[in-house]
């Protein structure tokens, strides 16, 4: 793991870790199961012609997971608690200290969803305006009432600082995001925030996080003279307080965005607002000595892989 700087690898992860705190809610969904030191990264994209082609010595191809039990979202008046989260994604590190990202075919990030509390009733109801207080009116049962909250992407992640990755309180990345609210009676295309006007998350080290090293074989096994090498960061909260929320669109055709907005304190000024990830781990695997791999390092990393898989 030598060719592009330990510290600049290191710096991408813990970057990353903060992709997965902010990207939080959708539905798991079941995942190859690999062996040993494989087992974080098993929707590593290995086999996507971006990684396929990195050579080891100009561009190393990488896998990242970052996973977190749970945390916390608020906007406006409202706080969601979320479950568990699992982001994982394949890094491009290039000599001149550039990256890129590679997503798996199914996305980067799946989670448990989360549930607003109070549903729809305790979001817009009681009302005395005949509108808002007909849809009240119909929630007859729990189906009506439940409302998820999705978080979406919104556009390209940006700003990244990689020397933000080993400090605390310094932004990361900028990351351009839109919250789904999903009912019944609300419809398909309610969102805080839209690709036009995102929310933008700028997450930072709240708590810095624990490093260890482990090598281990091209399958996984644990062994101290393995091709492959996985750094591990452990322990790590992070946050970010400083974002406005836009108010709410598309929510009952339209209608109802401006009650969704009451009820919600909506737009929500920067200060109002706060993301927060709970002891977070996160994992960072490429072959140890990528340069002895050249030209086909990342061939030899998709090998690997699919060795591991049980």
């Amino acid at each position: 793991m030598r060719s592009v700087s330990t510290r600049k690898r290191v710096g991408t992860l813990a970057a990353l870790t903060a992709f997965g705190a902010l990207f939080s809610t959708g539905t798991a969904t079941a995942a190859t199961q690999l062996n040993g030191h494989w087992a974080p990264f098993d929707r590593c994209p290995v086999d996507a012609p971006a990684m396929l082609a990195a050579d080891g010595v100009e561009t190393v191809a990488t896998c990242i997971a970052s996973s977190s039990a749970g945390g916390s979202i608020k906007l406006g008046n409202t706080e969601v608690v979320t479950g568990s989260t699992d982001l994982q994604l394949g890094v491009l590190q290039r000599s001149d200290g550039t990256t890129s990202l590679v997503a798996p075919a199914e996305g980067a990030l799946v989670a448990d969803s989360a549930t607003v509390p109070g549903g729809l009733l305790g979001l817009m109801c009681p009302s005395n305006i005949p509108v808002v207080s007909a849809v009240c009116a119909s929630i007859t049962n729990a189906d009506l009432n439940r409302i998820t909250a999705t978080i979406e992407p919104a556009g390209a992640p940006r700003d990244f600082n990689m020397g933000a990755a080993f400090t605390t309180d310094v932004p990361i990345l900028t990351l351009p995001v839109r919250v789904h609210l999903k009912n019944p009676l609300l419809g398909d295309k309610c969102y805080l925030g839209t690709t036009a006007d995102p929310i933008l998350l700028k997450p930072k080290n709240v708590t810095a996080p624990s490093l260890s090293l482990q090598q281990f074989a091209g399958d996984g096994t644990p062994d101290d003279s393995g091709e492959m090498g996985r750094y591990t960061f452990a322990g790590a909260d992070q946050a970010d307080t400083a974002f406005a929320v836009p108010g709410a669109s598309g929510c009952g055709a339209g209608l109802l965005n401006w009650a969704v907005n009451l009820k919600t304190g909506l737009p929500s000024a920067s200060g109002n607002n706060n993301v927060v990830l709970n002891d977070a781990s996160t994992y960072f695997a490429s072959p140890y000595a990528p340069a002895s791999l050249a030209p086909d390092e990342g061939k030899a990393l998709s090998r690997f892989w699919h060795s591991a898989v049980r």
